[in-house]
């Protein structure tokens, strides 16, 4: 198992996030280990589960932490769920190394 929740890909990296929808506040909790051994980044936001509004949210909040444009940030796994997988578009050794700050700034 990978130790952190993000994988390097073509065009970009993978992310695996945890939600938690109407979590108060708008915040990155770090990084942490799922009961099935998978590493996930905790995400919370203010937004409801509903009409893909947390979702919408969530995107928006990784985007603004990496310093990319909305549009490199794609959901592309787990809309309904919890765990959800999201790809980001840019330079993948500059956005690891921002997630590894908001991994271990937490």
């Amino acid at each position: 198992m990978n130790p952190r929740p993000w994988l390097a890909v073509a065009g970009g990296v993978m992310l695996e996030v945890r939600l938690t929808p109407k979590g108060g506040r708008d915040a990155i909790d770090g990084v942490e280990t799922l009961s099935d051994g998978r590493s996930v980044l905790k995400v919370r936001v203010r937004a409801a589960p509903r009409e893909g509004e947390a979702n919408e949210a969530l995107c928006r909040l990784i985007a603004k932490s990496l310093s990319v444009a909305l549009r490199d940030v794609a959901l592309t796994g787990g809309a309904t769920s919890r765990v959800k997988r999201l790809t980001i578009s840019g330079d993948a050794p500059r956005l690891i190394a921002a997630l590894e700050k908001l991994g271990a700034s937490r």
